[in-house]
């Protein structure tokens, strides 16, 4: 049963009820009222958007900080201050008297030099160094201002050495001082003041090149205790800017002082300038700014020594000697570095030194080495026009001797027993005994043209050194097999540029060159090279052969074949070799080659053609070389075609029948191996091949004999391909048969239709059009069956 509570109660929840309906509205117009003021605003909006005032610009971003704006002001403040003190001090200076004058700029200057201490207590530092620097300024004017009006007569240079000397001395001083060491700019600029008092002084005491030179070495050396002593800051970066600059200066006015030293005792004073120059940095080196810079300063000094030594002795001996002389004093370098006990950088560095003056001692034996090896390169285009007198004459054919190569051979010496005798670290031993190996080759493939040997001697000289280079290929170790290999290959060929000057000796090259690389081919590991090689000098010694007995080139390619045969039947051998690709390369070469020499005598190239097919055919036999086959038949077929060309046979079925039936027999062995293979893959090409050349022929042949015997092939084609349910004999030899005695019926129709009324070939057309219609279905019938029977053909 519903329970329903007493009057008041029911009274008391109808009220709560209401109160709380009345809430709800409040909140609810509210919430109204808000939603109203905010749809006009929103019709306001586009208005004001509208307006055609603009809008309020957001206030402008400040493009530079304060700091920045502070420098440049105070920069251009103490830039403008400078230049009006100037330019009083040398325009209005002559209008006042010695007593205004000392008084304006000793006020201006004590008053300049002293704002600073004060603006240092009120903590604005920047603006301290602004003035600071226009007092400096100032004092450069007040020692300008004294020579210009006590001092005019004294030396200008004299006084500016002492005015640089002094300016350094207080700028120093001022700097140093407890009030103003707060300041970075005096220190600095004292020490680029300096730079000057040294070498002013010396172009003022009128002195020679060598003592301005070490007054520029003397600075530098002052510059680098002043980096030894100063801590990190500007005064230390200045310091080292000063000392590498002064000091390369110095340095290059020693070598050039060096290098155009007149005698002895010029080259002792330049020597002697270079030396102080490699002690500042060797000091550099040990107590300088770091690592980096005290290797590249032992480097330098070790260089310096070099230079400094070997221009004196450069200076007593001919000038053809001055190479070995510095390299003598470079390797001097190497063994006191090993004898003497040094810090390790100075060790490293020289060192390098010592490494970098060998190299480029090598470095001026290339000439040489170039001449020897490409300078034979000259008789390629007058082969065989004689022995020369010397190995020099067989090499400088085109080309001028080298000055100064009698020293040559002693560098390269010197240098390949630095390699094998000092190098001795795990690493780099393997390496060095390398060069040295490849410098000895150098020495004794130059040392024939220096001496002057006789042409057989030196050809000799060439022959035993490609014989000892292929046998040190024997070696396992593969950077000196490689190294062996590449010698070889460069000495052969320098060997074979050289003998090209004598027949004789071309002959006797070329055989020995063979043999010898044809030995080498025993080892498998230079096998790849060594073989293709070989055959390429078998080739060459061919053609020389054929050149020698008078040949034509023509008749030379029978020869060359002979290596390229060779090199079929030596592929063949290898098998699975690396040398094997590398050997039927070149055997392919040496037969393009003979094709090349045999292109001017067609019946020559016919039988160079077929030769050449002969060898593909061989290498065909392989079962990895079947591809080849069609090479070997392309090479019958046109070597049949020149040959057909020679004898100047013009039918085209005289070119055609020879791939025809080789083709045929082909696709017949295909038939018999594979029954299932189409008619077309096994007979079409070799159908196609005599066929249509010959339908072409005969639609242009006004005789009878070439259409009949064509239409009678095509018939027994077609024969053929319907006994043996062949399709393409059966297409192509209906085709054919159909086109030839459509050939051979056209004039016949053509007559037959000029006889006719003009309304005859129009009915009879009709007559057939109706006849076909009649007939439709039992056609369609017919095609589809006629379909069917060519689908079971093969």
């Amino acid at each position: 049963m519903t329970h329903l509570p007493p009057p008041a109660e029911e009274l008391r929840l109808l009220d709560a009820e209401l109160r709380q309906l009345d809430a709800r509205r409040a909140q609810l117009l509210t919430r109204r009222a808000w939603l109203v003021a905010a749809l006009h605003q929103a019709r306001q909006r586009p208005q004001a958007q509208s307006s055609p005032w603009p809008p309020q610009a957001a206030p402008a971003r400040p493009e530079t900080a304060a700091p920045s704006v502070q420098n440049v002001l105070l920069v251009l403040g103490g830039v403008l201050l400078t230049l009006a003190a100037a330019v009083f001090t040398l325009v209005s200076w002559g209008h006042m008297g010695i007593a205004g004058r000392a008084l304006v700029l000793g006020a201006v200057t004590l008053a300049t030099l002293a704002a600073p201490v004060a603006l240092l207590k009120r903590g604005l530092r920047s603006t301290a160094e602004s003035v600071a620097g226009l007092g400096l300024a100032l004092t450069v004017l007040d020692a300008y201002a004294l020579h210009a009006a006590a001092l005019a007569g004294t030396d200008g240079t004299g006084y500016a050495a002492a005015a640089t000397a002094v300016l350094a001395a207080a700028w120093t001083a001022y700097g140093l001082l407890p009030a103003t060491s707060a300041l970075r700019l005096p220190l600095p600029c004292a020490l680029a003041a300096a730079q000057a008092p040294l070498l002013l002084w010396a172009v003022a005491a009128d002195a020679g090149p060598h003592l301005i030179t070490g007054a520029l070495l003397v600075t530098a050396g002052l510059d680098a205790v002043a980096v030894a002593r100063l801590t990190a800051g500007a005064v230390r970066i200045t310091a080292v800017v000063a000392a590498y600059g002064m000091g390369g200066w110095g340095v290059l006015g020693a070598a050039w002082l060096s290098f155009t030293a007149g005698g002895p005792g010029d080259a002792w004073r330049a020597g002697a300038l270079l030396l102080l120059a490699a002690v500042i940095a060797v000091g550099s080196a040990l107590r300088g700014p770091g690592v980096g810079h005290a290797l590249g300063l032992a480097v330098t000094a070790g260089l310096l020594v070099v230079g400094a030594l070997g221009g004196v002795v450069r200076s007593v001996v001919p000038s053809q000697w001055a190479v070995p002389a510095h390299l003598a004093v470079g390797i001097a370098l190497l063994a006191v570095v090993r004898a003497g006990r040094l810090p390790e950088a100075l060790r490293r560095g020289f060192a390098r030194a010592s490494g970098a003056v060998q190299a480029l001692a090598v470095l001026t034996t290339l000439p040489v080495v170039v001449v020897v090896l490409l300078g034979p390169a000259g008789r390629l285009g007058r082969v065989w026009s004689g022995a020369p007198s010397d190995a020099r004459a067989a090499v400088a054919v085109d080309v001028p001797w080298p000055p100064h190569a009698m020293v040559a051979p002693a560098v390269l010496a010197a240098v390949a027993a630095v390699l094998a005798a000092a190098v001795r670290t795990r690493l780099w031993r393997p390496r060095a005994r390398i060069g040295a190996v490849g410098l000895l080759w150098a020495t004794a493939l130059i040392l024939p043209a220096i001496l002057e040997i006789p042409y057989t001697a030196g050809l000799l000289v060439l022959g035993v050194l490609t014989a000892a280079a292929l046998y040190a290929c024997r070696i396992t170790a593969p950077a000196a097999q490689v190294t062996a290999l590449v010698l070889a290959l460069v000495t052969a060929a320098a060997l074979t540029l050289v003998s090209l000057a004598s027949q004789s000796a071309t002959l006797a090259v070329l055989s020995a060159l063979t043999t010898l690389f044809a030995a080498a081919s025993w080892r498998a590991g230079v096998a790849p090279f060594t073989a293709p090689v070989s055959l390429v000098y078998a080739g060459a010694l061919a053609s020389a052969w054929g050149a020698a007995a008078d040949w034509t080139p023509a008749r030379t390619a029978l020869l060359v074949l002979a290596p390229a045969a060779a090199a079929a039947v030596l592929a063949a051998r290898l098998g699975a070799s690396r040398a094997t690709v590398p050997v039927e390369a070149v055997g392919a070469a040496l037969g393009l080659f003979a094709v090349a020499l045999a292109v001017t005598d067609p019946p020559m190239l016919a039988l160079v053609l077929a030769l050449c097919g002969v060898i593909a055919a061989g290498t065909a036999l392989r079962a990895e070389r079947r591809p080849v086959g069609y090479a070997a038949t392309a090479l019958f077929v046109v070597a049949a075609w020149v040959r057909l060309a020679a004898w100047d046979v013009g039918t085209p079925e005289a070119y055609t029948l020879p791939v025809t039936v080789p083709a045929l027999l082909v696709g017949a062995l295909r038939r018999r191996r594979d029954p299932r293979a189409s008619s077309w893959t096994a007979y079409g090409a070799g159908l196609a091949a005599t066929l249509l050349p010959s339908l072409v022929a005969a639609w242009a042949d006004p005789m009878w004999t070439r259409p009949l015997l064509l239409g009678g092939a095509a018939l027994l084609i077609t024969l053929l391909g319907a006994r043996y349910r062949l399709r393409a004999p059966l297409v192509l030899g209906g085709w054919v048969l159909a086109l030839v005695t459509l050939h051979e019926l056209a004039p016949y129709v053509v007559q037959v239709t000029g006889s006719l009324p003009r309304w005859a070939p129009p009915a009879l057309a009709g007559l057939l059009l109706l006849a076909l219609g009649a007939t439709y279905e039992q056609r369609i019938r017919d095609v589809r069956r006629m379909r069917e029977v060519l689908g079971r053909m093969h």
